[in-house]
């Protein structure tokens, strides 16, 4: 095995491998163990109780982070031409319809965000091989199939998030940057899981957050105690 970097050698020494952190401290702690030069991500795992295949609990939905993501995220608006210029006031990066079809049937996927109009969702459904697997697909349960497009970009620039449990019942989501002062990581991830409890199914049995764990980019992970943010 490779032997340690000096860098990663500190951030070791740092940690306690068999220590769970309150969120508080993994927020502090996340920035002190960063391995990279750049601003990071700071991504939270929260693993649920569910069952993702049965459909009343493959859970999917958006959170507001209150302090944003860090990230100025690329939003194209799809939509018919008496919504364009609700669209750009709106701060939409591309606007437009059947250009944008032919282009992203060729491959091109270059934004973030894909926002929709309910109009409009006909001719995009054969767009689905291609925006499925890069969850780039209109879906009015995260809010990016509406007639009111100035909002939904409004939402996604403010710091909306979409989130969507996978296969092994975990949900993924970037929500932050370790430049964060430790108490806006640890509020917007607090916001998260509040939005996961308030979504909890009905039909879910037993204990529903089994797990939360945090983590920069190339940074080792961090686990949090469950008690500390289901309270």
């Amino acid at each position: 095995m490779a032997s340690l970097n000096k860098k990663r050698k500190a951030v070791e020494a740092k940690l306690d491998k068999n220590k769970v952190y309150t969120l508080a401290e993994a927020a502090q702690l996340v920035k002190e163990i960063n391995c990279t030069k750049f601003d990071s991500s700071v991504d939270v795992h929260v693993r649920l109780g569910i069952d993702p295949k049965k459909a009343d609990q493959a859970l999917r939905g958006t959170v507001t982070l209150p302090h944003g993501t860090g990230k100025t995220k690329t939003v194209l608006v799809l939509c018919p031409a008496d919504k364009e210029a609700e669209a750009k006031a709106a701060g939409a990066d591309f606007v437009g319809l059947d250009e944008f079809i032919q282009k992203i049937e060729g491959g091109w996927t270059g934004v973030d965000v894909i926002v929709a109009t309910p109009s409009v969702m006909p001719k995009i459904g054969k767009l689905g091989k291609v925006l499925g697997p890069r969850n780039l697909m209109p879906n009015p349960k995260t809010g990016t199939v509406t007639n009111d497009v100035a909002a939904a970009v409004n939402d996604v620039k403010g710091g909306k998030i979409a989130f969507k449990v996978d296969k092994a019942g975990i949900i993924h989501a970037s929500i932050g940057r370790v430049s964060f002062e430790p108490n806006k990581i640890a509020e917007n991830a607090q916001e998260l899981i509040n939005t996961l409890i308030r979504m909890k199914p009905s039909t879910a049995k037993g204990i529903y957050v089994k797990g939360v764990s945090m983590a920069a980019t190339m940074s080792p992970g961090l686990s949090i105690d469950t008690k500390s943010v289901t309270h």
